[in-house]
């Protein structure tokens, strides 16, 4: 296991677990989020991401973890790349209160996403907002990537559904001496610059 896509709904843990798995396996941590996100929240075109995501897993010949899912614009880039992929299928309520947690910490800090972007009180439960985003999303996550997977033989799918699933997962992978790329959590990736297209 070196080339690894990590999906699942928002608010899910995606980015934890991969920073983690990154650690443990010693490949640089990929995320998409951070690729598809621009200054002022302007999001990629699918060629501008897709070229990108090319440029991250080409960089990274020896192993990566990807988070993140942007499948209406990069179909299964990634995942036919990948050599496992690990489904998070957690509880809407988990994921519900996970969102607002994080959201709520992020407007108290001021933290930095990407590119400079930051999240507000403001929109912080617009229409447009992440929590609305997982309420409207969560439920559709668990009937569309088993189908996508299907068309993909070579793939190991690891499914979990809890978070003890996910603590018995990531316990059975035992960390590697090299810790090549991979973030150690405390920092935001740092993301190629952004071509003019």
């Amino acid at each position: 296991m070196k080339r690894v896509s990590v999906v699942g709904g928002s608010s899910t843990g995606k980015t934890t677990l991969a920073r983690e798995l990154a650690r443990r396996l010693g490949v640089p941590h990929v995320e998409l989020d951070a690729l598809h996100h621009g200054p002022n929240w302007e999001e990629a075109s699918a060629d501008v991401l897709r070229d990108r995501v090319e440029e991250a897993l080409a960089a990274a010949a020896d192993g990566w973890v990807v988070d993140g899912n942007y499948h209406g614009k990069l179909g299964l880039l990634v995942q036919e790349r990948a050599d496992t992929v690990v489904f998070l299928d957690l509880p809407l309520a988990l994921a519900l209160w996970r969102v607002l947690r994080r959201t709520g910490r992020r407007i108290l800090s001021r933290e930095e996403l990407w590119n400079g972007n930051r999240e507000s009180l403001r929109t912080a439960f617009s229409r447009e907002s992440i929590v609305w985003w997982v309420l409207r999303t969560h439920r559709s996550h668990p009937a569309k990537w088993p189908e996508r997977f299907a068309g993909l033989p070579h793939l190991r799918v690891v499914r979990l559904r809890s978070r003890r699933e996910v603590d018995a997962f990531l316990q059975s992978i035992q960390p590697t001496d090299v810790m090549s790329g991979s973030s150690n959590g405390s920092e935001r990736q740092n993301t190629p610059p952004f071509a003019e297209t």
